[in-house]
């Protein structure tokens, strides 16, 4: 199983970016995805999840200006981000668990950096 995360770039404060994660077989598979960041000198933190039901939860850093989204025909999660800050600048990285194995997979990381 392979993610395939893009979508990531330099972008100025209070602009948009949208992330997708291809997942290499049907999200179907999976219980949950997530997008997860880790910023330079800090440790990976979460930032949204979805589960196979549609249920989304975000960290408080971000909530209310990040939307994480899949589609389940193209086998992708996104993670629309608006009204971007410098401190949302990160490698962001997705996430997927299996919903019968639960076995996890991590895509290789797009990076954001928000600049003026």
């Amino acid at each position: 199983v392979q993610l395939q995360a893009s979508g990531g770039g330099l972008v100025q404060p209070g602009g948009s970016l949208r992330l997708s994660c291809v997942a290499s077989i049907s999200i179907f598979n999976f219980g949950a995805e997530a997008w997860y960041r880790q910023a330079p000198g800090k440790q990976r933190e979460l930032v949204a999840t979805i589960t196979s039901s549609g249920s989304t939860n975000y960290a408080d850093s971000v909530q209310g200006r990040f939307t994480i989204s899949r589609d389940n025909a193209k086998n992708t999660v996104y993670l629309q981000m608006n009204s971007l800050k410098p401190e949302d600048t990160a490698v962001y990285y997705c996430y997927a668990v299996g919903i019968v194995t639960r076995e996890y997979y991590w895509g290789q990381g797009t990076k954001v950096t928000v600049s003026s």
